[in-house]
């Protein structure tokens, strides 16, 4: 089993900052991407941000130029930092990773934090 453990959330003011952090645990061998989704009241998930392990970066346009997203092979961890924040990126944040967990070829397996609470209101 792989858990992700994430932190970070919390309220803020519009044009404030936070970061989020998650850490992913378990029985991993390699880990393809990371990332962060986000789900506001009445509506769907959507992906924020996403980083593979090589590096490579998708972003939403809603967040370009306002949040940028890291990753930490050896620690297996993934960070989103938020800055300039509006009142429409209030919402729950979930990390995601999609996970080997044996060497060679096999399946891949999507797991998900519980998700944080971002709020952002004056």
């Amino acid at each position: 089993q792989v858990q992700l453990v994430e932190s970070g959330g919390g309220l803020v003011q519009p044009g404030g900052s936070l970061r989020l952090s998650c850490a992913a645990s378990g029985s991993i061998f390699s880990i393809d991407s990371m990332g962060w989704h986000r789900q506001a009241p009445g509506k769907q998930r959507e992906l924020v941000a996403r980083i593979t392990n090589d590096g490579t970066e998708t972003c939403a346009d809603s967040v370009k130029g306002r949040f940028t997203i890291s990753r930490d092979n050896a620690k297996n961890a993934v960070y989103l930092q938020m800055n300039s924040l509006k009142p429409e990126d209030t919402a729950v944040y979930y990390c995601h990773a999609v996970v080997r967990v044996k060497a060679g070829p096999g399946p891949k397996y999507n797991y998900w934090g519980q998700g944080t609470q971002v709020t952002v209101s004056s």
